[in-house]
């Protein structure tokens, strides 16, 4: 199954590419990757939910703002190569933006991890990842994703 298809199958629609808050592009094609730039949870170009996990921001939120900050990243790779091109999620990097004493970030960034799976399916879908705690992230986002997918040459 095309994943174009099975994101029409999970009634899943890729948004818009976010635009960049600064300079940089959202995604690069490299060597058989495509590498995306940390991805906010965008929902219409604002962000819905700000502030620090485990303070403002409940871990329940925040694993939905990952699955958002996922949804970006993914548009900015069908953007680029098309998301039926992708044969391996190969990394997910994560960050919280988290309040003192919060260390639930694995648990925030499984909202990427198990969208992915979703998505792609435990071959394709299941990868590296790390998932990090900071002070603050751009424009007070509780989260930021960005991944790294090999794509099929053509």
């Amino acid at each position: 199954m095309a994943f174009t298809d099975k994101l029409k199958e999970l009634a899943i629609e890729l948004p818009s590419v976010a635009a960049p808050v600064a300079a940089y592009v959202p995604a690069v094609h490299a060597g058989g990757f495509v590498y995306t730039s940390g991805q906010l949870p965008f929902l219409d170009g604002k962000l819905p939910v700000t502030g620090l996990v485990g303070g403002e921001v409940d871990e329940e939120a925040a694993y939905e703002q990952a699955r958002v900050a996922t949804l970006n990243a993914l548009a900015a790779i069908h953007d680029l190569v098309g998301i039926d091109s992708v044969t391996k999620v190969v990394k997910v990097n994560g960050f919280v933006a988290s309040a003192k004493g919060f260390n639930g970030q694995p648990a925030v960034l499984n909202g990427a991890s198990e969208l992915l799976g979703e998505i792609f399916g435990p071959e394709v879908g299941a990868h590296a990842r790390a998932a990090v705690g900071v002070a603050e992230l751009p424009l007070g986002a509780p989260v930021e994703v960005e991944i790294i997918v090999q794509v099929a040459t053509k």
